[in-house]
């Protein structure tokens, strides 16, 4: 069992969740949940395989959680109450998450682990997105876009490297770290990686009539990380 006072983040693998981590300083546990017919992470759709060895090059344990497809509010919040009760087993006593300023979300994680035992923190609330998205290229961390929402962002972005390019290119109306859901992300290199996560994109596809998203495979030939 790991030390008490410890805090487990709730992990996209995503530009948000590392600039959490990266305030935050230190975590021991990264609570990541995934689709089990596809292996792949619930919204982002990274394989989970990829999000393993991120977690591995962070040197944090991956806490997994399995859902099918499209589970209702119900399955969904008996599963995250079961994950729940394993942490607190586990010795942790706060959860991280990486909301930056909607207050209706805020709201719903609060209410769910009230009278958990976990503590939910928002390390990043607050924030402003413009310089929180600087600070995330000037520490050194490299992410690619792996979803957009076409009703938001047009598609032409999806694939692109999360760099001073992509926010200089961005319309006035998206947020800079796609708080609103206009974009999703997976960082693959950083000062906190201790190896870069290796993959290649080999093709797009679509879900839900609005979310494009890139497919990505795990690369073990190519000596580059994207």
């Amino acid at each position: 069992m790991i030390p008490m006072n410890n805090v487990c983040l709730s992990w996209s693998g995503g530009r948000d969740s590392m600039m959490m981590l990266d305030k935050i300083g230190t975590a021991h546990g990264l609570l990541t949940t995934f689709q089990k017919a596809s292996s792949t992470m619930m919204m982002h759709e990274v394989p989970l395989e990829l999000v393993k060895i991120q977690a591995e090059a962070l040197g944090i344990p991956l806490y997994p959680v399995s859902f099918e497809d499209t589970p209702t509010n119900k399955q969904y919040e008996e599963t995250m109450g079961t994950a729940v009760h394993g942490l607190l087993h586990e010795g942790f006593t706060e959860m991280a998450f990486g909301d930056l300023f909607l207050e209706e979300i805020r709201n719903y994680r609060e209410k769910q682990l009230e009278s958990s035992g976990l503590k939910p923190i928002f390390p990043l609330w607050g924030e402003d997105t413009k310089s929180l998205s600087e600070r995330f290229i000037q520490r050194g961390y490299r992410a690619i876009i792996v979803c957009v929402d076409e009703e938001q962002l047009d598609s032409s972005f999806l694939g692109r490297e999360y760099d001073e390019s992509f926010l200089q290119d961005l319309p006035e109306h998206v947020d800079p770290c796609g708080e609103n859901g206009e974009f999703h992300s997976f960082v693959f290199d950083g000062p906190r990686f201790a190896f870069p996560v290796r993959f290649s994109v080999v093709g797009t596809f679509r879900k839900w009539d609005r979310f494009e998203y890139v497919q990505l495979k795990r690369d073990t030939q190519s000596t580059s990380s994207f």
